[in-house]
């Protein structure tokens, strides 16, 4: 079945997480001048009966409009019983005033509360050049070199390849970097170059890998080219990385202790030379769905702070008393108005929609809200959307990106849905209880004998009476970004 652009459009709405929300209703605060956020005041304007036009002037403005423009002011006045009725259907009982002098203001202020855009590594950068004495073409070489950089502060291309690309036009017609009757860019030239944006910056931004950036950085700290340290990352970081030590001392012809006080020093060095110059922020969490305990119950509710609250704007009336007839006005604003009457119905609709879906996925997981983690059950996203009374697709969507504030912390809402374990006695354990009982045996291990997965399968059926094979304890144990036994072995 083919779904109109609304549909598919109420569908998007409903995925997105609360930032992008909040994103997409500045937006439509910009584009439509007929929406704005509902400030919370509970009384009308003097003269106003609720429906935005004094009294004592309606019927003079009615009177005097032809038969046409009074058919097309009815279908304008339809659109908004149709959205008196939605507030009385899904607001919360405040009576809207009209518009007043401050209400324009308000998408100004939307706007001006935007944050910023973030800056990348060579923005950062590039800002920090003024600290060196560079002329022009230098200059321009060095922001070259910066935004060749990928985001953790490497540089994929070779020193050759970069200096070829700066003698060559990006697109045809235009000027290369560095002109034909300039000296053509070397090897050496950049290299120096990139020498003096480390000495402001990173000693080993630029580099080529890993093994280049920690090997510029011993060197940036007075370690010998041929000591031990470096000889480490140039010969044995594998060996590093699956924790082989004895394999590194042999090599070497050094004890375990000095191999792990090298190791303790290379723990000290940065593997992205980049991090910590870009702005780029963390991600934010904005739970979308509170429950809360009260008097032994659990209230399951949407936090309707978390995103700004609209109505229409009463402003469309100007528009209509100063339209000419003919002019096309009238038709314009009846088109914002029914675009703004949509985005108000697919708001409510996602919040109806989460509201229920969140409700279900609690009274399921009533168990977790009393005990934790250990005492979630398997949920399958059909069982939510059968109860609801939607498509499963419906269902994806709106857990989609979204966070639940509980007792137990916050968590993602597809953190419920989850597959299970039968137990020796019949009961069916989740997926993520078994999780948790794997990390806690691993934290509980001797550390110079960690189990293996083939002895954490035993021990989960020994102790928790959960029988499941050593290839799935492997998988929940790469899941938990927990490291094999030999990697966790300390010597």
């Amino acid at each position: 079945m083919l779904q109109s652009p609304q549909m598919i459009q109420a569908m998007q709405i409903l995925q997105m997480p609360a930032l992008d929300l909040e994103a997409r209703i500045q937006q439509e605060l910009v584009e439509n001048p007929f929406l704005e956020i509902e400030d919370g005041a509970a009384e009308s304007a003097e003269g106003d009966d609720g429906t935005g036009l004094d009294a004592s002037s309606a019927q003079p403005e009615s009177a005097a409009l032809t038969k046409d423009e009074r058919r097309e002011e009815a279908g304008v006045e339809n659109i908004l019983e149709e959205f008196e009725r939605y507030e009385r259907d899904f607001g919360d009982g405040r009576q809207t005033r009209s518009s007043s002098g401050d209400d324009a203001d308000k998408k100004m202020e939307a706007m001006a509360n935007t944050p910023d855009v973030d800056k990348n590594l060579a923005e950062v950068l590039i800002e920090e050049l003024a600290i060196l004495d560079l002329d022009e073409r230098r200059r321009a070489l060095a922001e070259y070199l910066l935004y060749s950089l990928d985001d953790r502060g490497f540089l994929d291309s070779p020193l050759e390849e970069i200096a070829l690309e700066c003698m060559r036009p990006e697109e045809p017609g235009e000027e290369p970097l560095v002109g034909p009757n300039e000296p053509p860019v070397t090897v050496e030239e950049l290299a120096s170059i990139l020498n003096e944006i480390r000495s402001i910056s990173h000693p080993a931004l630029g580099a080529r890998d890993l093994k280049e950036a920690l090997v510029l950085q011993l060197e940036a700290l007075g370690y010998a080219p041929d000591g031990l340290l470096t000889l480490i990352v140039r010969e044995h970081l594998d060996d590093l990385r699956e924790n082989r030590l004895p394999r590194i001392a042999k090599s070497t012809g050094k004890s375990i202790e000095e191999i792990k006080e090298a190791l303790d020093v290379l723990k000290t060095l940065e593997p992205t030379p980049g991090a910590g110059f870009g702005e780029v922020r963390a991600d934010v969490i904005v739970p979308e769905v509170i429950v809360e305990e009260q008097d032994g119950e659990y209230e399951v509710r949407l936090d309707r702070a978390s995103t700004p609250r609209l109505r229409l704007s009463y402003a469309y009336r100007e528009y209509l008393k100063n339209a000419k007839k003919g002019d096309g006005v009238r038709e314009w604003v009846k088109t914002r108005i029914e675009n703004a009457k949509w985005f108000l119905d697919a708001l409510a609709q996602r919040q109806s929609t989460l509201e229920r879906i969140a409700n279900v996925i609690f009274q399921r997981q009533r168990a977790f809200l009393d005990r934790g983690v250990q005492a979630l059950k398997p949920l399958r996203m059909q069982e939510v959307a059968d109860e609801v009374g939607v498509h499963i697709s419906t269902v994806s969507r709106a857990v989609s990106g979204k966070y639940a504030q509980t007792p137990r912390g916050i968590f993602a809402l597809k953190y419920f849905f989850i597959g299970g374990t039968q137990t020796e006695s019949g009961e069916v354990q989740s997926q993520t209880s078994i999780k948790q009982r794997i990390a806690e045996l691993v934290a509980a291990e001797d550390p110079t004998h960690p189990l293996s997965d083939e002895e954490l399968a035993v021990k989960l059926e020994q102790k928790d009476h959960v029988k499941i094979a050593r290839r799935t304890v492997t998988k929940y144990r790469k899941a938990l970004s927990i490291p094999s036994s030999s990697q966790r072995k300390q010597f």
